[in-house]
Order: C-alpha cells, then sequence, then structure tokens
C-alpha cells in the first residue's frame, strides 16, 4: 500500500490515518501515535487518551496541568 509516514517501511499491510485534511499511511499503530499524538507539555508523555485542554496545551491529566500552573481542570467524578 504505502510507505510509512514516520519509520518509511514499505509495508503490505499499512493503513491510511486522515486528520486535519491530510492523509497519511503508516505500518503500525506504534509509528502513528509517534507522529500524531500532541506530547504533554509537563511529563512529556504521549497523549493517546482524551487529555485535558486549556487554551492551547493539551495535558495527560489534571495533575499535570496543575503543575504546569493550571486551575480549574477537573478529572472525571
Amino acid at each position: 500500500m504505502g510507505k510509512c509516514a514516520h519509520c518509511g517501511n514499505d509495508y503490505d499491510q499499512s493503513f491510511e490515518v486522515r486528520m486535519g485534511g491530510r492523509t497519511l499511511v503508516f505500518d503500525s499503530f506504534e509509528c502513528a501515535i509517534a507522529a500524531l499524538a500532541p506530547i504533554c507539555p509537563h511529563c512529556k508523555c504521549r497523549i493517546i487518551g482524551h487529555g485535558v485542554q486549556h487554551n492551547d496545551a493539551i495535558f495527560c491529566c489534571v495533575h499535570c496541568a496543575k503543575h504546569e500552573g493550571v486551575t480549574g481542570l477537573r478529572d472525571r467524578d
């Protein structure tokens, strides 16, 4: 199908992801996550869940947002 947009591997079972008006080809979910998932500005982990957002920043959790000085966010009850 095509070369992976992240690692360049030419794989016969690659897949496409459409995001933000563009289509990218990947050979694994690992490469898709590495290329597309946002990074928490506090702990630097890849955010593969919903995360929490404050203005333009996306954090992996409220705990990390608080460490960056963000107030008023809550985790689910």
